[in-house]
């Protein structure tokens, strides 16, 4: 099976064109922009992952590749409009440079664009990709939804974080695998665990992104640190640190919570060191990394076979070991 990188260079080799007519030039050029600034496309390079596992790639497989790349793309442009997110990847958001009203348009033509490339594929697996793909669509609708309501409250609860973070985030990594599965000819049973270890490898890329983003190097993170904190959203950490606060810790992070001091940031990384939210992360990230593992290894191919998507775990979550 081809490493990450090599399945990567074979993606982009392909994909790096323009996907769309010349005009009307704002509309058009508005969707390419956000392609063009790029990513680790980790989910479209797991479709091809997944169906390598199980045989060679077929070709309809980059067809799916695609879809999952456009959609993804789609759901940021209107993500970033939604958190009213000036920068993506360090460089102006689609809405910044084109107006909110375009980001919207082009976001919407790159969710068709998503659909001309299924519609491509051969109908032996036009039907099994098509419902797993719409109903992962819903899926990470649903998941911003529960984003946005839980800003306006003032508890969230673990499970109910969990939940949100599955639908918004691990769905489509997960479905992204386990459609290239499908293309690769597996079976119900290792679909499955191929969709659950996905899953499971979201949850704890999600847990280590929480943490980065409130005790990371900003160097090595790339973004502001304490964005989350600033923003009062209700991260793995603060909904742990709000369960195990006694009633002192409790009352200062209400107070931190609905007030912006200038060491904000400071005062509540303090408090998540007291209560032991750090700790309690880094737990959580092994047993969602540890059930993911699990997933793979009762998957029925041959154990080499797997040692590509062992690395693109160790790699996600940046493990030395």
């Amino acid at each position: 099976m081809q490493s990450f990188v090599s399945l990567s260079a074979l993606f982009d080799e392909q994909f790096n064109k323009r996907h769309f007519p010349d005009t009307p030039k704002n509309l058009y050029d508005a969707s390419q922009y956000i392609l063009n600034i790029g990513g680790k496309r980790v989910r479209p390079v797991g479709v091809l992952m997944g169906n390598e596992l199980f045989n060679e790639i077929d070709p309809d497989a980059y067809h799916v590749a695609n879809a999952v790349e456009l959609f993804h793309n789609f759901s940021l442009i209107h993500d970033d409009i939604m958190d009213k997110a000036p920068l993506r990847r360090g460089v102006p958001t689609v809405h910044i440079n084109y107006g909110e009203s375009t980001a919207l348009l082009a976001g919407d033509v790159m969710l068709v664009a998503a659909y001309e490339y299924l519609n491509k594929i051969n109908t032996l697996h036009l039907h099994h990709i098509l419902s797993l793909f719409n109903k992962t669509a819903k899926q990470v609708c649903e998941g911003q939804q529960l984003d946005m309501d839980f800003e306006k409250r003032d508890k969230v609860g673990l499970d109910e974080y969990l939940n949100m973070i599955t639908l918004k985030t691990s769905v489509l990594l997960a479905a992204s695998l386990q459609m290239g599965a499908i293309m690769g000819g597996a079976s119900i049973g290792n679909r499955e665990h191929l969709f659950e270890f996905g899953k499971n490898l979201g949850i704890a890329f999600q847990v280590q992104d929480d943490y980065l983003d409130c005790f990371g190097d900003p160097k090595k993170f790339g973004k502001q640190i304490g964005g989350d904190i600033l923003s009062n959203k209700k991260t793995f950490l603060m909904i742990h640190a709000l369960e195990a606060a006694n009633d002192i810790q409790q009352k200062e992070l209400s107070l931190l919570l609905n007030s912006n001091p200038p060491d904000k940031v400071e005062r509540v990384q303090q408090l998540f060191h007291d209560c032991k939210a750090d700790e309690w992360a880094a737990s959580l990230k092994e047993k969602y990394y540890h059930l993911a593992m699990k997933h793979l290894e009762d998957i029925a191919v041959l154990s080499s076979r797997k040692k590509e998507l062992e690395k693109l775990a160790m790699y996600l979550l940046q493990r030395d070991s």
